[in-house]
């Protein structure tokens, strides 16, 4: 059985949590497990009921903030391992003492006011980037960031105050987004299915019910497939049987079996089988397929967020030459880095960890040579890995001030341009912080301030954006 995410329990819970003292009474180890599960519900209410009902009873329980930050956690809205919430991500940051959170879902805004709203019950300093592909026309030839895909690059957005406001243009581009997925995932599917009619699956019944807002990943249509085949093939040893070919065991059906047993371990190479490069549902993306880059920039900035490069881990394709990689993007209107320290410094072989880690740290130092905040985060979109990165560590511990500042700036960046009208590409920052050095230090400044919650967001609100700013720069002087 693959060990749960979850962190142990914060301080001030009752021993192991066998039995929790509330004004209501004590409620039992079970009884608080279903509470939380409800923050997974599908139905946004009973989410919104089970995180009010668990900060009224602990929800000043939780360890000081630590320094831990997780700057990229996907949830259920495209796909997170144990199909957390927005609600029960915050919730896990808060009990573990993190200081910063933002939620980073593929192609979807649909977790954005969840987030944010959860955020400020528990008092969680918070982002809500976005994360898609996009066809970058200048490296066509060229490997990016997307393994074995010339011309296609992962791309994000960081800092969204908002969703763009119905039938505006940028409300339509996002619904390209979501539309653009679905389509590559129906086609997928069709592929699969012609080539492994045994399992075939159907888009609608079997994939699309696995995630609230009905947008799938590619990780959901292997689930469903595994789902699939245990039902077609209930018996273990003809289950074997199928998949050992298919997944390149051959006749070697013990291996098959033992692999059949660990289901996260199964997914992954089952998902290498179907549908990565080489797999038998795998066909090479055309531009056509994805946003070209400069419009997904252009959106970006039209709804206040900043663009940020998303770094794979610098061994390969464009990326092996960071500053030409950087100029490429800053030039388009990237103003951010956004990297995920764990498979930067993390290999098989010695020669493997120093070729990654000598990367990370160039990488690094051009990003902050030219001022770009850093965003980091685990993903959260496979089981084993940790929830937060360890910024004590010998590694990541040299550049934990400037991931601990890159937080502070992408949450510095949703509270300014929210209550202020003042997001960090936009014409007011850019007039009174010419100097990107001396923005950062402002906006990492209100981020640092002790996270909004809803008493002090209906202030900032009340006081419009004039007075709100001038109120933030007042309890920044308090903090010095």
């Amino acid at each position: 059985m693959t060990k749960p995410l979850t962190q142990p329990a914060p301080r001030g819970y009752a021993g192991n949590l066998l039995s929790i003292q509330s004004d209501g009474g004590t409620m039992t180890n079970k009884e608080w497990t279903r509470l939380e599960a409800k923050l997974n519900d599908f139905d946004p209410a009973v989410r919104r009921d089970a995180l009010a009902a668990c900060a009224a009873m602990h929800g000043e329980d939780a360890p000081p903030a630590d320094g831990a930050v997780n700057m990229h956690c996907h949830s259920f809205f495209s796909y997170h391992a144990e199909g957390w919430s927005p609600s029960r991500i915050v919730w896990e940051a808060h009990k573990a003492g993190w200081y910063a959170a933002a939620l980073c879902d593929f192609d979807v805004l649909d977790g954005l006011e969840e987030f944010l709203d959860a955020a400020r019950v528990v008092g969680l300093r918070a982002a809500v980037h976005l994360e898609t592909r996009a066809y970058v026309g200048e490296w066509a030839d060229l490997e990016i960031n997307a393994p074995g895909e010339p011309g296609v690059a992962y791309v994000m957005g960081g800092g969204f105050p908002a969703r763009p406001r119905p039938g505006s243009a940028p409300d339509e581009q996002l619904a390209r987004f979501r539309q653009g997925a679905q389509t590559r995932n129906e086609a997928l599917i069709g592929r699969i299915n012609e080539r492994l009619p045994e399992i075939a699956i159907n888009f609608n019944r079997e994939v699309r019910p696995l995630t609230p807002a009905g947008v799938a990943t590619e990780r959901h249509i292997i689930s469903a497939y595994v789902a699939r085949a245990e039902h077609r093939f209930a018996d273990l040893r003809q289950r074997a049987a199928f998949w050992a070919p298919i997944l390149g065991f051959g006749e070697d059906l013990a291996a098959c079996r033992a692999l059949l047993e660990d289901r996260p371990a199964l997914e992954e190479r089952v998902r290498g089988a179907l549908a990565k490069q080489g797999g038998i549902g795998y066909v090479q993306p055309t531009p056509e397929q994805f946003p070209p880059l400069d419009r997904f920039i252009d959106w970006v900035r039209d709804c206040q967020a900043i663009p940020l490069i998303a770094w794979l881990d610098g061994t390969r394709g464009a990326e092996r030459d960071c500053t030409a990689l950087m100029d490429l993007m800053t030039s388009k209107g990237c103003a951010g880095l956004n990297l995920i320290p764990d498979r930067n410094w993390k290999d098989k072989t010695d020669a493997g960890r120093d070729l990654k880690r000598a990367r990370l740290d160039e990488v690094v130092t051009e990003a902050a040579r030219r001022h770009l905040p850093i965003n980091i985060g685990t993903e959260m979109n496979r089981r084993g890995l940790p929830l937060a990165d360890d910024l004590d560590g010998p590694v990541l511990g040299r550049y934990r001030h400037l991931f601990l500042e890159g937080a502070r700036i992408l949450a510095g960046h949703t509270i300014l341009a929210t209550y202020a009208d003042m997001p960090y590409l936009g014409p007011r920052a850019e007039a009174i912080f010419a100097d990107r050095a001396d923005r950062n230090t402002f906006f990492a400044a209100v981020g640092a301030l002790p996270p909004v919650t809803q008493e002090l967001a209906d202030r900032l609100l009340d006081a419009g954006p004039e007075r709100a700013l001038g109120l933030l720069g007042g309890l920044i002087r308090k903090q010095k």
